[in-house]
């Protein structure tokens, strides 16, 4: 099967801060990497690396190009990325020593994407696929709806949280991926839990707590996160996601998907970086945790 991603493409760009800034306090950065990263092409490559089929539907400036080619390095099929007349979205990511994060979001050509283009991949995918989407791009609605009419698994990651854009696309979900905040948030809104939600699969991450499952009809189910030093949090969730995704995709119980999901994340946030450092299969089955 394929994993198809309606996601956002950017550049990372990544301060190291001694800590995170107050209101108007000025930081010197005692360092700056350029990423590939979004949150639609970091889960793009996670579930590339995981062993999925991945086809990426987006879109980039003429600035962007070299983000295109990265994707593609990474095992993703680019062939539904449009390059459009806005600039490539980016990121101002502020990282402090303790590896928590701050990040500055410029949408740009994430929030030019056609339903046309839209409608033109998916056209190729085929019933049982998967079409994950984030709250990055434009035309969500429109995708989930596709998705619902052709037979695909809809998953949606929602991030950055705003409940309207949860309830918009609610009604056409299979799988829902929030942490605790925006879990909280949600009930805020719709009265409704996680156990509660309408959507076969909820996952809600816990941060180093690790993840907790519902499924409807069941008892949820609890999974302990692993004890790592962690020098930066950013793009660990999209890798959680996109090794979530992959291992729904090739058939896994989810409890064994979630479980794997849990050892990519957990060797992400040792790493410094977004979609450049994100492990493969291999590191992840390797890796020797306390």
């Amino acid at each position: 099967m394929t994993i198809w991603n309606l996601g956002s493409i950017n550049a990372d760009m990544v301060y190291a801060l001694p800590h995170l800034p107050a209101p108007g306090e000025t930081l010197a950065a005692s360092g700056l990497e350029k990423f590939l990263g979004g949150k639609g092409a970091n889960m793009s490559v996670a579930a590339a690396r995981a062993g999925s089929r991945v086809s990426h539907i987006g879109a980039v400036g003429s600035d962007g190009r070299w983000a295109q080619e990265r994707l593609t390095e990474y095992g993703v099929d680019t062939r539904f990325i449009a390059e459009v007349s806005s600039p490539t979205g980016h990121a101002i990511i502020a990282v402090d020593a303790q590896g928590e994060n701050l990040i500055i979001l410029y949408p740009g050509a994430n929030h030019a994407l056609e339903g046309g283009q839209i409608g033109q991949a998916l056209a190729s995918a085929n019933t049982g696929d998967l079409l994950v989407f984030q709250n990055e791009t434009n035309a969500q609605v429109e995708a989930a709806r596709m998705a619902r009419e052709l037979g695909l698994t809809a998953c949606y990651a929602a991030a950055p949280f705003e409940a309207e854009a949860v309830q918009a696309v609610l009604p056409y979900l299979d799988f829902l991926i929030l942490n605790e905040v925006e879990a909280a948030q949600l009930q805020q809104e719709t009265g409704l839990s996680a156990a509660e939600l309408p959507v076969r699969h909820v996952i809600v991450t816990l941060g180093s707590k690790g993840a907790r499952y519902f499924q409807q009809g069941c008892d949820p189910i609890d999974f302990a996160a692993h004890k790592v030093q962690a020098v930066d949090t950013t793009g660990a969730g999209d890798t959680f996601t996109g090794y979530v995704l992959a291992g729904m995709d090739r058939g896994m119980p989810m409890e064994q998907a979630i479980l794997q999901a849990n050892r990519a994340a957990a060797l992400m946030v040792t790493r410094h970086g977004t979609a450049d450092v994100i492990p493969d299969l291999r590191e992840v089955r390797d890796a020797q945790f306390d």
